[in-house]
């Protein structure tokens, strides 16, 4: 690495310490995890913010690594962020914000999911049964978002809660994309 920087963007709640985004940082110590102020109670101006100021804060493009409701947060930013400073994004189980009966009420703070393409190469990743989002609803929103789409099976939320602390696949999908954005 060295020509990009990997950014991973938590969704709410913050991905604890043996979720897959908590290892790859540890793991990888060129990768930064950009830290919200409420891991809980999302403000979406906020957290636009924040990740405005840490896509700016380097001279390298950067990778993005959403998960969850994250997702939402990446799409939002790209609309009116620095999205010329991403070189790809790996968008991984995103929530489905506007559902009333998928998601708490917190996440409902992105809605509605924006149907803009995305400024830069994305793939998005999904299970078939993910309690959060459904599988249409997640290739849906690749196919507006202009990314690529994965259909990662029956692997639930992609989370600790459905098997997902290591994650070798998405390790080696994410070493990939970084590759081409060097490339």
């Amino acid at each position: 690495m060295g020509k990009v920087r990997v950014l991973v963007l938590p969704g709410l709640g913050g991905s604890g310490p043996d979720h897959w985004q908590s290892r790859f940082v540890r793991e990888n110590p060129g990768f930064r995890r950009v830290e919200q102020a409420d891991w809980d109670r999302p403000d979406r101006d906020a957290w636009i913010a924040t990740l405005e100021a840490a896509v700016t804060a380097g001279p390298e493009p950067a990778v993005l690594v959403a998960h969850s409701m994250a997702c939402a947060l990446v799409a939002h930013w790209a609309r009116e962020g620095s999205a010329g400073r991403v070189a790809a994004a790996m968008l991984v189980a995103p929530s489905d914000v506007e559902s009333e009966t998928r998601v708490p009420p917190e996440v409902r703070v992105f809605a509605p999911m924006p149907a803009d393409p995305l400024p830069f190469p994305a793939v998005v990743l999904a299970g078939r049964n993910d309690p959060y989002c459904a599988i249409e609803r997640a290739c849906g929103f690749a196919a507006l978002w202009g990314a690529d789409f994965i259909d990662a099976g029956d692997v639930g939320h992609i989370n600790v809660a459905s098997g997902h602390g290591p994650w070798p696949e998405g390790e080696r999908l994410l070493k990939d994309l970084i590759r081409q954005a060097e490339g």
